[in-house]
């Protein structure tokens, strides 16, 4: 009886490793566990004494799977069930389409079964679903010889989806001069925000709409309001850089505390004009992210008038939610009221606080 029980726990032992996945690497290192993705370049594999291990696809010998995988190729097919290796080649032993053989130079994507189930989730996500972006907070206090205080903040959130993308913003900058007898005590009040929804239709090219809203009390702007829409070309897309370009119409009205152009007592106005611009986002190493946007509104109500936007920002993270952020904007009109200046130039410091959902 005892021999019985030594010899079935000796089997059980022996058909553990031959349940599990392989991966054994060229210096003829061999890692037992299962594979949770790979993507041509890196492959992850779960093991039960290292956790997740990540090792370099082209030092791997040979892979072998107990399990499906499902594998995705570089010309676009896609094959699912066990894997195997057998020299440069990989073969999937599909269960309706029989055996797949293709370079192993051509896998684009490996995923298990969850891992494929997460990432399918992720280009489909529910409407509270798939969000991502952070809190901009920066605040300053004087007192003594001056006395002052200025405070900005901005929230950005994106949601991604497998075709679209919508963004929400807002910003604001408020600052004062407490000194007795400061006139005007406030020194700076301006708030912004919006949203823009994209709409891929081919790989390079998607729709857009957006709307924006801008208030500027020492511009007596009251509130500039845009809607518009039009195409945008994906120039540059990948994992650590984007660049756009963007061309369309736009609705804009603007209201302002003042008369706009004495002696009419006009103090509001509607424009139609154009869309120009662009938008550029690159990753510096792991911790920075550069953002770059500049937009051109010719007015083709008032022809020869024009509106442009300039921003620039970093955040640079300290650690997985908190981050330090810099930004630079730019807000230019070539015919505002009477008195005003036509530049608006605001920079800002402080801290960023991220999130994802």
């Amino acid at each position: 009886m005892r021999r019985q029980i030594a010899v079935r726990f000796l089997f059980l032992l022996l058909t553990i490793p031959a349940m599990a996945d392989q991966v054994v690497l060229k210096n003829g290192d061999r890692l037992t566990g299962s594979i949770i993705k790979a993507d041509g370049k890196e492959l992850v594999i779960k093991t039960d004494y290292a956790g997740d291990v990540t090792v370099k696809f082209d030092a791997i010998q040979g892979i072998t799977s107990a399990g499906d995988l499902h594998v995705v190729l570089s010309d676009g097919k896609t094959a699912v069930g066990p894997v195997s290796t057998s020299g440069d080649n990989v073969e999937v032993s599909t269960r309706t389409g029989g055996t797949v053989e293709a370079p192993r130079s051509s896998i684009k994507t490996l995923r298990s079964p969850s891992e494929e189930a997460a990432h399918e989730k992720s280009l489909h996500p529910g409407w509270a679903e798939g969000w991502n972006g952070g809190l901009n907070l920066g605040f300053a206090l004087t007192r003594g010889n001056s006395a002052s205080k200025n405070l900005n903040i901005a929230f950005t959130a994106t949601r991604k989806g497998f075709k679209d993308k919508l963004i929400l913003y807002t910003n604001t900058i408020y600052a004062t001069n407490d000194q007795t007898g400061a006139n005007p005590s406030t020194t700076a009040n301006t708030i912004a925000g919006g949203a823009r929804y994209d709409r891929d239709f081919v790989l390079r090219v998607f729709g857009f709409v957006n709307g924006d809203f801008y208030h500027d009390e020492f511009q007596s702007l009251d509130l500039r309001s845009i809607f518009g829409g039009g195409i945008g070309f994906h120039v540059v897309k990948s994992d650590a850089t984007t660049f756009d370009l963007l061309a369309g119409v736009n609705y804009t009205h603007e209201s302002y505390s003042v008369p706009f152009k004495p002696p009419s007592p006009d103090e509001s106005r509607s424009l139609a004009g154009l869309t120009l611009g662009d938008e550029f986002t690159h990753k510096v190493g792991k911790s920075t992210v550069i953002t770059q946007n500049l937009y051109f509104y010719p007015d083709l109500t008032n022809t020869g008038e024009y509106r442009g936007t300039f921003g620039f920002g970093t955040v640079t993270k300290l650690n997985k939610w908190l981050g330090w952020q810099n930004s630079f904007g730019d807000v230019y009109v070539s015919d505002p009221p009477p008195g005003k200046k036509k530049n608006d130039i605001v920079y800002s410091t402080g801290l960023n606080f991220s999130f994802v959902h």
